[in-house]
C-alpha cells in the first residue's frame, strides 16, 4: 500500500514570518523559527514536523510572497 507524503521547501530569504502558512497547515508541520532571522531581519517559518506533511499545498496557496514550494511523493508502507 502506498501513501502520498509531502515535503515543503521554504525560501527563507523571502519569508516575512507572517505565519499564514502555519495557520493554514492542517497537520501543524510549519512553525516560526524562534531564534533565526533572514537577511532582512525577519523570523522565518520552517518545517518543524516535516514527517507529518501530507502534501495538501494549503501553505503554498496562502503564502502572500510565494515562499513555499510543496513536493509530493508516493511512499510505500
Amino acid at each position: 500500500m502506498s501513501k502520498i507524503r509531502g515535503a515543503i521547501v521554504v525560501n527563507t530569504d523571502r519569508c516575512k514570518g507572517c505565519q499564514l502558512c502555519a495557520v493554514a497547515c492542517p497537520k501543524d508541520v510549519i512553525a516560526l523559527a524562534q531564534k533565526k532571522v533572514n537577511a532582512n531581519g525577519y523570523n522565518y517559518v520552517e518545517p518543524a514536523h516535516p514527517d507529518l506533511c501530507i502534501g495538501c499545498v494549503s501553505c503554498a496557496i496562502v503564502c502572500p510572497d510565494g515562499c513555499i514550494t510543496v513536493y509530493r511523493k508516493k511512499v510505500e508502507e
